[in-house]
Order: structure tokens, then C-alpha cells, then sequence
């Protein structure tokens, strides 16, 4: 079930399974159960749950990672991009900098270009009220709950 839209599918720890479905039918509308031992819990939702009942679960398949864990993310296998090849060669990769154009050839048969100016990543726009965007990416979150929980999982170096 998991990537149901606007669903994150969670699955308790044994222990605490009673705790979160009570925490899941007291909620409006109800939780629903996605399997005999999962919940379907609305994306807005889940960013509200208390953190004592996500302890030791996964949540759309990975591990749930607590606040209080000092775990530094893993990078193994993750792939750093230092560079942009090209048919001129290779190219130092710089923030900031546009990437270089790509030959149509590249593009199959029914592609269609996008129209001039569709680059709508201008960051001097002020985020509209219950947007919280990430001070270290660009992603964007619905609550500071969920913005924070973001930042300690993916920049603890931060």
C-alpha cells in the first residue's frame, strides 16, 4: 500500500500498537487500518502523532528516527555530484550555475519543450502562510513539526 497519495502507512512497534490505535481512533475522521498491523494515517495527521507512540515503528517501510537518536544519516552507496559531463568535456559542477543545454536529439519523438520562463524556483518569493520551507533546501513542509523532523534527519550536520 505504500504511495497512496497523502498517506504515510505506519507500522508500531509491537508494544506501543495498542497506544497508537488509540491515539488513531480518536482522531477525526478515524485513522484507518491499512493492514492487521498498519495504519493509514493522513499525511497531516501523522506530523500531529505524539512522538512516544512513533518510537520503534516504520513508517512507509523505514525505521522511524526520533529526535532524541544521535544517528548520523547514512551515505553509504549515495552518490556526490561534483561535475557535469558534457561534449566539451567535463565540467566542475557550480551552485547556482544554469546547467547546460541538452541537444534535442536527446529528446524522443513525442517530447515538448517548455514554454520560455517556466523556471519558477524564485526564492525572493515569500512563503504563503502554513508553508515552512527548510532553511538548508528548498523543500517546502505544511507544519514546523514536520519541517523540523526534515532537518535533523537529513541535515544533522547542519
Amino acid at each position: 500500500m505504500p504511495g497512496m497519495s497523502g498517506v504515510v502507512i505506519v507500522r508500531p512497534a509491537v508494544e506501543l500498537r495498542r497506544d497508537f490505535a488509540r491515539w488513531a481512533v480518536a482522531q477525526r475522521p478515524k485513522v484507518r487500518t491499512a493492514s492487521p498491523t498498519s495504519f493509514a494515517v493522513p499525511a497531516v495527521r501523522f506530523t500531529e502523532a505524539p512522538e512516544e507512540i512513533l518510537i520503534g515503528s516504520f513508517v512507509d517501510g523505514q525505521r522511524y528516527v526520533s529526535p532524541d537518536e544521535d544517528t548520523p544519516e547514512c551515505t553509504v552507496g549515495r552518490p556526490e555530484l561534483v561535475g557535469v559531463a558534457s561534449p566539451d568535456g567535463y565540467r566542475e559542477a557550480v551552485p547556482g550555475e544554469p546547467l547546460p543545454e541538452v541537444p534535442a536529439e536527446v529528446y524522443g519523438p513525442d517530447s515538448t519543450p517548455l514554454p520560455e520562463g517556466s523556471d519558477d524556483s524564485d526564492s525572493s518569493a515569500e512563503a504563503p502562510e502554513g508553508v515552512f520551507p527548510c532553511g538548508a533546501c528548498d523543500r517546502e513542509f505544511t507544519s514546523e513539526r514536520g519541517r523540523d523532523a526534515h532537518g535533523r534527519q537529513k541535515h544533522a550536520e547542519a
